[in-house]
């Protein structure tokens, strides 16, 4: 590999580190998935310290633009370019019925209108794509005695990649950590979502037929028993604290 990238020499390090490090995904071809070099090796690239590499790639992460997995490296999250506006969010924590509740409003909103666009503007390719999606999720469902999280955020992101609109998933990459809250057994609900797998092949046979009024029911659906799930842990919390 022999990346496009030239020595930094600006007032403005941490802009100039970040706008080089576009121009090195866009030079690579870097996609969300793909790996981006070491801190040393973008580091030696641009002439300036690991500290401000490390810098710069936090203030990606904190905007939901890279992950990075211990033991692997950084990986890209989103499309990134030079005349992108980044806005970071301010969003709730914990897993008290409250800050999930409000995830939810946000995720009822945005996965409705996304599976309207996916069903209006969705190629063939992209149907496929879904569907290979939704079979892995079903699969490891099954194999995994409802334990499907990463399966499941796969499939509902390929719904909001093929939206038509790419600022759906910058959205959602940056409430990332947030969604995956609720894989997390939350207020003590173990079978948790369980309620919700048939809908995401509803949801997809809506897609699938290009039926975007049918594809939002099915959305709103499957989010709806994600909000019974809570309120019953919720439920199950008080009965506990008065025993």
């Amino acid at each position: 590999m022999n990346p496009i990238l030239s020595p930094v020499q600006t007032s403005s390090r941490d802009d100039a580190v970040l706008n080089a490090l576009v121009d090195f995904v866009a030079s690579e071809g870097l996609k969300p998935g793909d790996r981006l070099p070491t801190e040393r090796l973008l580091a030696e690239y641009l002439k300036v310290s690991r500290t401000t590499v490390r810098e710069a790639l936090t203030r990606w992460q904190e905007l939901g633009l890279v992950e990075r997995r211990q033991g692997s490296g950084t990986y890209l999250r989103s499309a990134v370019t030079r005349n992108m506006l980044h806005m970071p969010l301010t969003l709730p924590s914990g897993n008290d019925f409250n800050s999930l509740m409000h995830t939810l409003e946000i995720r009822r909103g945005l996965e409705a209108e996304a599976a309207v666009l996916c069903a209006e503007r969705a190629s063939d390719d992209d149907i496929a794509f879904i569907e290979k999606k939704l079979v892995v999720m079903e699969e490891a469902f099954h194999a995994r005695a409802g334990m499907s999280s990463e399966e499941d955020w796969d499939f509902h992101l390929a719904i909001f990649q093929t939206s038509g609109n790419p600022l759906f998933e910058q959205i959602i990459a940056a409430m990332y950590e947030m969604f995956h809250r609720f894989w997390e057994h939350p207020l003590g609900v173990r079978d948790f979502g369980h309620a919700s797998f048939p809908y995401h092949r509803t949801l997809f046979n809506c897609i699938a037929a290009r039926d975007p009024v049918g594809a939002r029911a099915e959305a709103l659906k499957l989010i709806a028993t994600v909000e019974d799930d809570l309120r019953r842990g919720a439920a199950n919390l008080r009965k506990q604290s008065k025993t």
